[in-house]
């Protein structure tokens, strides 16, 4: 027997969010006298890049003979880059530990907002348990002055932590420190009873199941076939990146034109992945006034480094498209509109990456004051309203995340009117997904495609049989169109669905329209299928036959 728990969250400082082990786990695993194994069997595997591990897996045994696995994943990357195997962690945990430090308040509302939501669909009636790691600056220091103030707003507090635990029905504990009293016997001390509850359920079922078969006193009935296993559709890798730079690199849908000084054109862009990163450019591009957002710097900036020409008279103005012309920008300072298709480059794979900015900066300007006069002018663009510029050295900021992730983001522009072009209207209905399959395949939006034959497969395998048998839905009419669009894996997929549900869909009138050589596949992969329905006469047969002998007995 078995328990396997998942450990969610870094309980680290902002500052120090590497691939090391966690400390609680590894501290847990290596102090409990429940639990046994040396330090080359707790730390088994782990699995992902080597500078960024998904998860660290160790196994380890607890109470003697059971035994315990324990995946622990340090970063919520898995959550945006593989869904499917995030959530088969969750589905299949015995227990879920959530861990955070209560000095990084942003990690801990980034987790809040983007991924606890993702975690409740997922949880399937399991414990969980909420541990706050460390001791809270300045918690019990009366200083009023704005540093201890500043420090004291930055932690987690109590009464949020377990405000996050009733959402989670979890169990919140605060841990001050990684030593015997708060691993051993507080957090060792929750962690084993659940364990204990989890094996005594597991011994339950396993009761309850031979119950059920010696319910049947030594009946053995004929082997029945098994029906054929449904194709498996994997998801699509995800290509945002390289989408986002192909979308700079081809100039396709640009909206935004910059001009040097002397109004030559230096390149092309798009409003909203410039506003996406920068409040220069949403003041710019009037999607915030100035009273929204109140830094005089960033007005500053603003008005020094770019002004919009909307003069008719301008060159080449007459042979703009008459509809919606791309807005023309001129950039006013010289040295920092040679470098604006790096900086652009820059901006469009997530303004991070300082230290390649900084060395293509210098191919094109000797003067080192003028490389740091740009840097200090892009850094300028990127800055937080009301927040003192950090951005203090390159090198120490090249292994941040894309700033997509951080405050001004392409999300804070969903659903929302501004700089919008395209509007969809989406319900959750099969038909509405195959016509944006259509629609994406059209278009070449591959991804697109993929998603909206995962819908459709998970509409359909989720309905019962007597709504397969009811709907109004053509499947053959689906796979038709499947074929017709090149959905080869939707296609397959669909004909292995009507020969699983062959006595719902043979009834059917529109199972005369399928091909002859789809309607031999169907036969071929039918369910029930004809050697299955004759194991169970033979079945029927023998159960008759035990119940005649009982009865003469």
């Amino acid at each position: 027997m078995s328990i396997h728990i998942v450990a969610l969250g870094n309980e680290g400082d902002a500052f120090h969010q590497d691939s090391r082990p966690s400390g609680l786990i590894r501290a847990y695993l290596g102090r409990s006298p429940l639990v046994s194994g040396d330090e080359s069997s707790l730390l088994l595997s782990a699995s992902g890049a080597a500078a960024r591990p998904v998860f660290t897996e160790y196994q380890a045994s607890a109470f003697g003979n059971v035994k315990l696995v324990v995946h622990d994943c340090p970063v919520w990357d898995i959550f945006d880059s593989d869904w499917y195997t995030s959530r088969n962690l969750i589905g299949g945990a015995d227990i879920i530990v959530i861990k955070y430090n209560v000095n990084d308040k942003f990690s801990f509302h980034e987790v809040k907002d983007n991924y606890i939501p993702v975690i409740k669909r997922a949880l399937n009636s399991v414990p969980v348990i909420i541990a706050a790691v460390g001791t809270r600056q300045n918690e019990e220091l009366p200083c009023t002055c704005p540093l201890c103030t500043s420090d004291r707003g930055s932690c987690v507090s109590t009464t949020e932590g377990i405000q996050l635990a009733k959402e989670l029905g979890a169990t919140y504990l605060e841990l001050h420190s990684l030593d015997d009293f708060y691993i051993g016997k507080y957090f060792g001390g929750v962690l084993e009873y659940f364990m204990i509850q989890a094996l005594n359920q597991k011994t339950s079922e396993k009761m309850k199941r031979r119950k059920m078969s010696n319910s049947f006193h030594g009946i053995r009935p004929p082997q029945l076939e098994q029906p054929e296993k449904m194709p498996v559709l994997k998801a699509e890798a995800s290509h945002y990146n390289a989408d986002l730079n192909n979308l700079l690199f081809c100039c396709q849908c640009v909206d935004v034109v910059f001009y040097s000084p002397d109004l030559k054109e230096v390149a092309e862009a798009h409003k909203i992945v410039l506003c996406a990163v920068s409040h220069v450019f949403m003041l710019l591009f009037s999607v915030k006034s100035p009273a929204d957002i109140q830094d005089s710097s960033i007005i500053q900036t603003t008005q020094d480094l770019f002004t919009i020409n909307r003069d008719p008279a301008f060159p080449g103005a007459s042979q703009e498209s008459l509809g919606n012309p791309p807005l023309r920008v001129i950039v006013k300072d010289a040295f920092f509109c040679s470098c604006l298709s790096d900086i652009l480059r820059f901006i469009y794979s997530g303004a991070f990456q300082w230290e390649e900015l900084e060395d293509d900066i210098r191919k094109k300007l000797k003067d080192s004051g003028d490389v740091s006069n740009v840097i200090e002018k892009v850094k300028c663009i990127l800055k937080t309203p009301g927040k003192f510029n950090c951005l203090r050295n390159c090198k120490t900021y090249q292994a941040r995340k894309p700033l997509w992730f951080y405050n001004t983001s392409l999300k804070f522009f969903l659903n929302k009117p501004m700089l919008a072009d395209v509007v969809f209207e989406i319900q959750a209905g099969i038909f509405q997904a195959m016509c944006l399959l259509i629609c994406a395949e059209m278009y070449q939006v591959s991804r697109l495609q993929h998603i909206c034959e995962l819908f459709i497969i998970t509409q359909l395998q989720s309905m019962p049989s007597r709504e397969l048998a009811s709907m109004n839905l053509d499947i053959v009419d689906l796979l038709k169109k499947a074929k017709f669009h090149h959905s080869d894996c939707l296609s397959t997929w669909l004909l292995h669905f009507i020969a699983t549900n062959y006595l719902i869909f043979s009834q059917k009138p529109e199972f005369q329209d399928l091909s002859v050589e789809e309607r031999s596949f169907v036969e071929k992969h039918r369910w029930p299928s004809t050697m299955y329905l004759k194991q169970l006469a033979e079945y029927r047969k023998y159960i008759h036959s035990r119940k005649c002998r009982c009865l003469v007995m």
